[in-house]
Formats: C-alpha cells, structure tokens, sequence
C-alpha cells in the first residue's frame, strides 16, 4: 500500500471515532407586561425576572453567555429577545463574527 493511501486509511478511522463538538445556541422570545411598570426600578426587576424564567424554563444547557438582543414597546407588553449560548456556542458565535469581518478567502 502506498504512504498516502495507509494516511487517508488512517484519518478515516478516526474521524469515525471522533466525537462531534456540541455549540449551544438560543435565541429566546418573551414578554413582560407593561401596564405593571411604574418606574424603572420595576422595568429592571421584571427584565431580570424574566431572564431567570428563561434560563429555569426556556434553555436545557448551562449557558457561559447571556445577551440582551433587543427590546420592542408594543401595546401593553414589553417584548424580549435573549441570545443565550454555551462556551461552545460562544466560540461558534465569535467564528461568525470573526469570519464576517475578515476579508474573504
């Protein structure tokens, strides 16, 4: 057999045996009411809520980074959009991003 041929045998094998690396990633819809918020004080304690209710409910991963995406007013409810990612994802996450700012190869 040929020295290439017994290397590609042999990165063959093992990437059988290779265990995949797993990114988590989410990105998490919720709500608050408005009519509820007097000041700011109470904005952030339901905002802060919130995220716990999406961290205990909403994901089934530990998360090493928690984003607050955006925020939308829309009649009585204040809308939240949470990016939520695990070590892995956030290295995933920081790949995008680093890809999307360096010039193409």
């Amino acid at each position: 057999m040929s020295k290439s041929l017994i290397a590609v045998l042999l990165a063959s094998g093992l990437a059988a045996f290779a265990q995949p690396a797993h990114a988590f990633i989410a990105e998490v819809a919720t709500s608050i009411s408005a009519t509820t918020l007097a000041d700011d004080a109470q904005l952030a304690q339901a905002v802060e809520q919130a995220f716990r209710d999406v961290l205990e409910r909403a994901i089934a991963f530990t998360p090493s980074m928690v984003e607050l995406q955006d925020v939308k007013r829309v009649g009585d409810r204040v809308y939240l959009l949470f990016l939520v990612a695990d070590a892995e994802g956030e290295e995933t996450l920081k790949a995008f991003v680093d890809s999307q700012t360096s010039p193409a190869d």
